[in-house]
């Protein structure tokens, strides 16, 4: 009977083996509908030669490294011959798979597989990528430096305790929050940049997720004020306002799990009535509109103010619910969704956090921020656009969505006994 070496179990090697070929053709798969010399085969052998190699030893790695990088020298030469071009992306990439599959013959799963993904869309995404670079603002690449700074220089440096004597302030938990909101904010920024043009139906759910005042601004300004186009304007505006939701549950969920229950039920509900009302405006025919333009979430008096407005919502929020219960916390959370729902979330998830509030209370806190916050759109998409038709619809659909959603959280209440 045949015995395998200790070194080479069969089933750890299968499965080292199978990673490998699958991050290889993965990528290769992209090359190749890229029409491109180094394709489907030669990325899933070389992701192959860098597990094989890697189960052999340093010294044999190092030698295959050196004959994938032969390779790469001889596709571009032939390059040079015949396009009079340089295969750089391509060469790079089938660098970059060699080492993630001598990762993957290390034992490494995660990581190559998830970088292989990444590699993928960078690689996918050459024209969207070359569309963004090309129209980057100076502002906008301050913005991503300055939410660096946030994250890498700001946060170490700040007390990780209570500073006042109510325990109600913790600055880096609360920092904690600030980032990843600005993180979103931006993430969904990029996003717009990048597939802004391609409808107002999915710009408005993008801008939905940076700022939804801010897209009602945006949304309504190309219309006239006589009605033209307010069914147009009314299905992209809906959508920024599911975005709006999808983002406060988001928030809820990432830092507070255990609220998130109690949120989901009645945003989802009024989420699906309003995609409803979206695809039935959008049965219509319409003319195509321009696209929709905002500014970067991330500069240094945009942070300082969601911070600020964050850390009062949330002092406020926790005096009302220590002193006043829960129609005080709801109380405050209906204002402060007039402010910011994201604040407002945010502020629940970390009260919940820390054990300041029941989580059931937070999630159906941050239901009411998200409706007080789709009410804020009537005064500023009559403001922006002068369109009386628009706001109109769009008062008709808010009212709905409020007795749903009212609706929705007393059901839950006194039926569901969440």
């Amino acid at each position: 009977m045949l015995a395998f070496p200790t070194r080479f179990p069969p089933p750890e090697v299968a499965t080292k083996v199978g990673v490998s070929l699958g991050i290889g053709l993965l990528v290769g798969i992209e090359r190749e509908w890229s029409n491109k010399d180094l394709g489907a085969r030669t990325f899933a052998l070389t992701a192959l030669l860098g597990a094989v190699a890697a189960l052999l030893g340093p010294t044999i790695a190092a030698v295959a490294f050196i004959g994938v990088f032969l390779i790469v020298i001889f596709a571009n030469l032939r390059s040079l011959l015949v396009d009079r071009s340089l295969e750089t992306t391509t060469s790079a990439a089938l660098l970059v798979i060699f080492v993630l599959g001598a990762l993957a013959g290390q034992g490494h799963i995660f990581t190559p597989v998830a970088a292989a993904i990444l590699m993928m869309m960078l690689l996918a995404w050459k024209k969207e990528l070359h569309q963004f670079a090309g129209g980057l603002q100076p502002t906008e690449i301050r913005s991503a430096v300055l939410l660096g700074l946030l994250a890498l220089v700001v946060y170490p440096i700040l007390p990780n305790r209570f500073i006042d004597p109510w325990s109600l302030i913790n600055l880096r938990q609360d920092w904690i929050l600030v980032i990843a909101i600005a993180g979103i904010g931006f993430l969904n920024y990029v996003l717009l940049k990048v597939y802004g043009t391609r409808g107002l139906s999915l710009s408005g759910f993008l801008a939905g997720f940076v700022n939804s005042s801010a897209a009602a601004v945006e949304l309504s300004k190309p219309f006239s004020a006589d009605g033209a186009g307010s069914d147009i304007a009314l299905g992209a505006l809906l959508l920024a306002i599911v975005a709006m939701f999808a983002r406060n549950l988001i928030i809820l969920a990432l830092f507070a799990p255990s609220a998130a229950p109690a949120a989901l039920g009645p945003l989802l509900i009024m989420a699906v009535v309003t995609l409803f009302f979206v695809r039935c405006v959008n049965s219509r025919k319409h003319e195509a509109v321009p696209e929709i333009h905002l500014e970067s979430p991330v500069s240094l008096k945009r942070v300082l103010s969601f911070a600020a407005l964050f850390i009062a919502i949330q002092v406020i929020a926790n005096l009302g619910a220590r002193y006043l219960g829960r129609a005080g916390f709801f109380g405050v959370s209906f204002l402060g969704g007039l402010a910011s729902s994201a604040s407002t979330s945010a502020a629940a998830a970390n009260m919940v956090a820390h054990g300041q509030l029941q989580a059931k209370l937070a999630g159906e806190g941050v239901v009411l921020a998200s409706i007080a916050s789709a009410f804020v759109n009537l005064p500023v998409v009559y403001r922006a656009g002068k369109n009386a038709s628009l706001t109109r619809k769009l008062a008709a659909f808010t009212f709905a969505l409020l007795a749903i959603g009212v609706a929705a959280l007393l059901f839950q209440e006194f039926y569901w006994g969440l």
